[in-house]
């Protein structure tokens, strides 16, 4: 983490206390957050970002009243404070009032939290490992991207203590579903799948919105499709997405080596790379943004 972080509309240093231990969303989890991509200090995919939490907030009756613009305009102003021109920026709206442990005197009804964090290199790709039951496609918070985080991160701890670099969760069906903080994607012949928002429980991750919604590479068509373990492992190749990787080949899962039909995949990866040069190129013409 950087110097600096965002605590509602001021620039504070992470050293500094500023939480109290009533505050009911820091002690049960009840916000939301997104972590986007700064890239020449623009925030890439910006509004994808912003829209999801606002939907989400909504879904976990976290009130969420700050518009587009004035978040963006904090946000920019920690990136400048951490001279953080290509970073990950996590951004999260935590609740403060509700249930029997609230604290006497709070006046804000949630706490707007940001930081932003080096770059982390991922290396060449991912070794799998499978974890059943990891998520709940009927649930009706299935898909909310909240601060609640302590399963993901104890399953991605077990995956590192087992030689392992992520998990690919199941659902109820033993379909995948998603890893702890990645999509999921397979290239089987012209076709690049998915498993869909609609039953597998996975989170709506912006990167995968946008190969879905705003990537054309000619002869692959993207969509969603329901997918089996046994299905997977058959597939020309494997790769998960996130903000934090982009695209990144996955190698073995629980041992078993994939093919690594690694053309279609760079295909998608430059394309995706074309996509973020023009946002960037354009949000900065638009705004004005010089490189901090």
């Amino acid at each position: 983490m950087h110097r600096f972080l965002l605590h509602n509309g001021q620039i504070r240093d992470t050293r500094e206390p500023l939480l109290s231990p009533g505050q009911v969303g820091f002690l049960n989890g009840w916000g939301v957050f997104s972590t986007l991509r700064v890239s020449d200090g623009v925030l890439f995919a910006y509004e994808r970002h912003y829209d999801r939490m606002k939907h989400d907030a909504a879904r976990m009756r976290v009130p969420f009243e700050l518009s587009s613009k004035d978040l963006h305009s904090r946000l920019v102003e920690l990136v400048e404070a951490n001279h953080a021109a290509e970073s990950t920026l996590r951004v999260s709206v935590v609740r403060n009032k509700g249930g029997l442990f609230e604290s006497p005197g709070l006046t804000r009804e949630t706490d707007l939290v940001a930081f932003t964090a080096d770059l982390r290199g991922w290396g060449s790709g991912v070794k799998l490992s499978y974890v059943p039951n990891g998520r709940h496609g009927a649930s009706p918070f299935a898909g909310a991207k909240v601060t609640s985080w302590a399963q993901n991160l104890t399953w991605y701890e077990e995956a590192h203590e087992r030689g392992f670099d992520e998990v690919i969760l199941l659902n109820e069906y033993g379909q995948i579903s998603e890893c702890t903080s990645a999509n999921i994607f397979a290239i089987q012949g012209d076709s690049v799948v998915t498993p869909p928002l609609r039953t597998s429980g996975c989170l709506p991750g912006v990167t995968r919105a946008l190969l879905l919604e705003e990537i054309n590479v000619p002869g692959l068509k993207i969509s969603e499709r329901e997918l089996s373990p046994s299905e997977l492992e058959d597939s020309d190749q494997v790769f998960i997405t996130s903000t934090t990787r982009d695209l990144l080949p996955v190698l073995e899962i629980d041992g078993t080596r994939l093919e690594q039909e690694s053309q279609r995949l760079q295909s998608l990866q430059d394309a995706f790379m074309q996509l973020r040069l023009a946002y960037v190129a354009a949000r900065s013409r638009r705004e004005h943004i010089v490189s901090v």
